[in-house]
């Protein structure tokens, strides 16, 4: 039998009220900190009971899990879209690291959620969703430092950056540009452009590309702040 008008609007709803619930945790977690959050506080700012969560999300950890492994499949997402726009190595490399910093800041905070709560990726789970969840998010991970271990390694092959270990590579540039996810705060002192253009070249200068010329660089941070 085919779905109904009827059935097919409470999917929709259904899957919109969970896209309401992770988007409001995400806020949540990323700006009181995932252990400061009650779920109730989510469940009321959604509009719905906390018992109703659960129809959702197992806990609030399965929720976080969840919001992770959305962070990294979008970063991956990114990744493949601008590194296949350029047959050039460096302007991908630079390309690639510009790209990471377009970001809205709910995905901003989710950024944060990701960074500050890495470590519980780590830690097998006994309830089955959540255990999937933080496997899902897990492998995305593992998925995302191959894949700059590869493009790297392509790199190297071309004479673009000098030979190393590729993934230790990876993990150093990573490491640099998740680091700004523990501090950086959307409306703060700094604009996201203005850490970009610090970050930028630091990120190509660790994977052994030549910093951009000054006068390049002041040229790309005026023709940010005028637009």
């Amino acid at each position: 039998m085919p779905p109904t008008d009827a059935s097919r609007s409470r999917r929709t709803s259904s899957r919109s009220k969970r896209d309401a619930i992770i988007a409001t945790a995400t806020e949540y977690f990323g700006r009181q900190g995932y252990e400061y959050t009650k779920w109730a506080d989510v469940a009321e700012a959604v509009g719905i009971g906390s018992t109703a969560l659960y129809h959702y999300f197992e806990s609030k950890l399965h929720c976080l899990y969840e919001i992770q492994a959305l962070a990294v499949q979008a970063d991956r997402e990114k990744f493949d879209r601008v590194t296949a726009e350029h047959e050039d190595f460096a302007e991908a490399l630079n390309a690639v690291i510009e790209a990471a910093f377009d970001l809205t800041e709910l995905e901003i905070q989710r950024n944060r959620v990701l960074v500050a709560e890495q470590a519980l990726v780590g830690l097998h789970r006994t309830s089955p969703r959540e255990e999937e969840a933080r496997k899902l998010a897990r492998s995305r991970m593992r998925d995302l430092e191959f894949a700059w271990a590869t493009f790297l390694t392509r790199g190297m092959e071309q004479g673009a950056i000098p030979q190393t270990d590729p993934r230790l590579l990876a993990r150093a540039i990573l490491g640099l540009y998740t680091s700004i996810w523990h501090w950086y705060r959307p409306r703060g002192n700094l604009s996201l452009g203005e850490v970009r253009d610090f970050f930028v070249g630091r990120c190509l200068a660790v994977a052994g590309v030549p910093a951009a010329p000054a006068k390049r660089q002041a040229k790309r941070s005026s023709s940010r702040k005028a637009a």
